[in-house]
């Protein structure tokens, strides 16, 4: 293995921060992007951990560990922690999340949850301002920090996906284009399904009933339809609108299910149109055809 790829399976993040700044949230972009998380692990493990991920080959992607004041030894130890892991071969980066103060009253208002310094009659806004002062050289020492005040759930996700891209090449999202028939159910990994049974169907022509929808004579006899022109025309432009859009919002895979009666005819052969039309450079569409072998 060259030092590069060495240095992207190795790499280690700290993702820390204040309470109600979004970790949780963080942890789970992270996590969709390939990285496994570990969250509120004691900071004293630490070390002990590398030493096992690296020393085992089979571990073959990036960490995120969590860590915040929730540990109760997290304020007293991550100082230690940190020299040690400066003096290892292993680069880290520590990532910490930052938000306003009467963003964080608000949110914790909101919640109803516990602040993890919030003890006796204490104020929550003063244990806010606890946190915020004992975080401030772990803050300083930040690789990236990041002010969440302004976002909500996925403007965060949003920020976080375009640092990342800004860092390595995120990969595309996977899209899957899913033929299946109604008669045999739908299919639960769906993220949308689109109900083509309105089209004439092939199965009561003698000649294509035994042709499957990949059959150039069963799309050529769709084709002739004005309704299967305007269908695919609205699709395309829908999907060429929402794929992106998915894309952006963080989304590592799209699966769209196109429905006919039996899966064999109809919505195989709009899903191969479709995936031609929409594979480009960099993005390519799976098919599967669900019921295609079964009898109808």
């Amino acid at each position: 293995m060259n030092r590069k790829a060495n240095r992207k399976k190795n790499r280690l993040i700290l993702l820390t921060g204040l309470s109600g700044s979004g970790k949780t949230t963080a942890l789970k972009v992270l996590e969709d992007q390939g990285f496994s998380t570990i969250d509120n692990l004691p900071v004293s493990l630490i070390p002990s951990l590398l030493q096992l991920v690296h020393g085992n080959s089979s571990h073959g992607g990036p960490l995120v560990l969590g860590m915040d004041v929730r540990g109760p030894e997290f304020l007293k130890t991550y100082p230690r922690a940190l020299k040690l892991l400066k003096k290892t071969t292993s680069p880290f980066e520590i990532w910490f999340l930052d938000c306003k103060e009467k963003i964080l009253i608000q949110r914790f208002s909101e919640t109803r949850r516990p602040h993890p310094l919030k003890r006796d009659r204490r104020s929550l806004a003063r244990a806010i301002h606890e946190e915020k002062q004992k975080l401030e050289p772990l803050r300083k020492s930040a690789t990236y920090v990041l002010d969440t005040s302004a976002f909500t759930v996925h403007q965060l996700k949003k920020a976080l996906l375009a640092y990342l891209s800004s860092l390595q090449k995120v990969p595309p999202m996977e899209v899957n284009l899913v033929s299946f028939g109604y008669k045999f159910g739908l299919p639960h990994e769906a993220d949308m399904v689109l109900d083509v049974r309105f089209l004439p169907n092939p199965y009561f022509e003698p000649k294509l009933k035994n042709r499957p929808g990949t059959a150039p004579s069963v799309m050529k006899y769709l084709m002739k339809k004005k309704e299967t022109k305007e269908f695919l025309q609205h699709s395309l432009k829908l999907f060429r609108f929402l794929i992106p859009q998915f894309q952006e919002e963080g989304k590592s895979q799209l699966t769209i299910a196109i429905g006919c009666t039996g899966g064999r005819h109809r919505s195989v052969s709009l899903v191969e149109y479709l995936q031609k039309k929409l594979s480009t450079r960099g993005r390519a569409l799976n098919i599967i055809h669900r019921d295609l072998g079964k009898e109808i």
